[in-house]
């Protein structure tokens, strides 16, 4: 898998999932939070399978390697 997820869009999806991950805890308390889940993997492995399909990547290291 070659990274497609650059530095700031990284740090955004964590931010993005933990407050997704709070809100089964506080706020609606739905199941929906989990989807914060999937969104912080996605931010560690530094791989979006949309982005492959879109052909789409913020990784600058990984448009140079091109």
């Amino acid at each position: 898998m070659e990274k497609n997820i650059g530095t700031v869009d990284k740090a955004l999806r964590i931010v993005v999932g933990l407050v997704l991950i709070s809100l089964v805890f506080i706020g609606p308390q739905t199941a929906w939070g989990w989807i914060g889940v999937p969104v912080i993997l996605i931010a560690l492995f530094g791989w979006c399978p949309l982005y492959k399909v879109l052909g789409v990547s913020t990784c600058s290291k990984c448009k140079t390697a091109e």
